[in-house]
């Protein structure tokens, strides 16, 4: 099993930058990549970003290009997505996800561990 867990959600300034972070721990070995996914109230879950944590291949959502980027540390196996240029339109909640079976993810089934989740919110 693998645990994730969430930090550096809040309240932006459209505009702003905010910094997410996931630390892993558990079978981090069993993994091939670790990524994001938002949720807004009432629309499916779906991926942003996402970084093979071996490679360091990086997936992006076209929404969030140019303005969002994913890195890892993997001896520390700690994920971070840096937000840059952020709009209202990205708020949500933003879930920390890593699996093996599908890169890069297109949907929440291609996801097989799941963090609790950190709200975003950007006002206008």
């Amino acid at each position: 099993q693998v645990q994730l867990a969430e930090s550096g959600g809040g309240l932006v300034q459209a505009g702003g930058s905010l910094r997410l972070s996931c630390a892993a721990s558990g079978r981090t070995s069993k993994v091939y990549y670790m990524g994001w996914f938002r949720q807004a109230p009432g629309e499916e879950r779906d991926p942003v970003a996402a970084i093979t944590w071996l490679g360091g291949s990086t997936y992006y959502a076209d929404s969030v290009k140019g303005r969002f980027s994913t890195s890892r540390y993997s001896d520390k196996n700690t994920l971070y997505l840096q937000m840059s240029s952020l709009k209202p339109e990205d708020t949500g909640v933003y879930y920390c996800a890593a699996g093996s079976r599908v890169w890069p993810p297109a949907r929440q089934y291609d996801a097989d561990y799941w963090g609790q989740g950190t709200q975003v919110t950007v006002s206008s």
